[in-house]
């Protein structure tokens, strides 16, 4: 479409169209136009998201994504990890609503990395460690198209080994959700609202995993990205159903969204390893 549709499908004005073009990446836009945009990006065809995320990977694997670089000057409580280069955010102590009944739960502080394990910071593992590349991969390389997208075919001993190997651990389903809900107990990472445009599930129509930094309208009070959608992310705690279990969180582009609030329970064998399983870990923080 040209520039004056465009401008009034997001609805803003040509004039601001025009300053967002001339002023390209250094543009924030409000949270209302970011939503817009995210919802006409999930709603456009497989091709225009295809170029989309082909383009955001490679942005990234140039060298330096300067949206993380921003991040770091930006916000005092990130940090980057320094065995695999993550960036961390700080989660201080206190206690957050937990689960269906909203619990009152307490957490000790703690940091978790801002976007999920991706598949270039799985190759990392592997080159260091040996470990078997997932099974999507061509040998020890991972596609140069899905570097910056969340690493998936990965079992929950895979995704241990992983987060020994970085001197990190996964998150227990308490630390995972408190990042998502924040301290006062959002629905969602974004808010009460129950919008699947924010998020990467089967609603979007996407049908597979999307760059780790794309929704940047649906992230945690914490700054936490990706944890609605995407990818499940295993957590260190047990299941409830069984031995050999344990706990899964945020759902996936091949879930419905009405699977994608943090307070959900989920649960599969530690063997278990598919197209839209993940992870992301958690450190010890002073």
């Amino acid at each position: 479409m040209n520039g004056k549709d465009f401008a009034a499908k997001v609805g803003i004005s040509t004039r601001q169209l025009v300053n967002w073009e001339g002023r390209g990446e250094s543009i924030k836009p409000h949270p209302n136009n970011q939503a817009a945009l995210d919802t006409m990006l999930s709603t456009s065809t497989a091709d225009a998201q295809w170029r989309f995320a082909q383009l955001l990977t490679e942005q990234a694997a140039v060298g330096h994504d300067e949206r993380t670089e921003e991040l770091l000057r930006r916000d005092p409580r990130t940090i980057r990890h320094p065995v695999d280069g993550k960036i961390m955010v700080l989660i201080e102590e206190g206690i957050y609503l937990s689960g269906p009944e909203d619990a009152s739960i307490w957490v000790d502080t703690y940091r978790i990395d801002v976007y999920p394990t991706t598949n270039l910071d799985y190759e990392q593992f592997i080159r260091a460690t040996g470990h078997r590349p997932p099974q999507h991969w061509t040998g020890q390389r991972c596609p140069s198209a899905l570097h910056d997208h969340p690493v998936v075919w990965v079992t929950w001993h895979d995704a241990d080994a992983y987060a020994r190997w970085a001197g990190k651990a996964l998150p227990t389903v308490s630390q995972w959700e408190k990042a998502a809900r924040g301290p006062k107990g959002r629905a969602y990472p974004w808010g009460s609202d129950p919008t699947a445009a924010k998020c990467n599930t089967a609603e979007s129509g996407i049908g597979g995993t999307t760059p780790v930094t794309r929704y940047q309208s649906g992230v945690s009070p914490y700054g936490v990205f990706d944890l609605c959608g995407n990818a499940w992310e295993w957590c260190s705690t047990p299941g409830t159903d069984g031995p050999g279990r344990y706990q899964l969180k945020g759902s996936a582009f091949s879930s419905p969204f009405e699977r994608a609030a943090p307070a959900l329970e989920n649960a599969a064998n530690s063997t278990m390893k598919d197209n839209d399983t993940g992870f992301r870990c958690i450190a010890a923080a002073p």
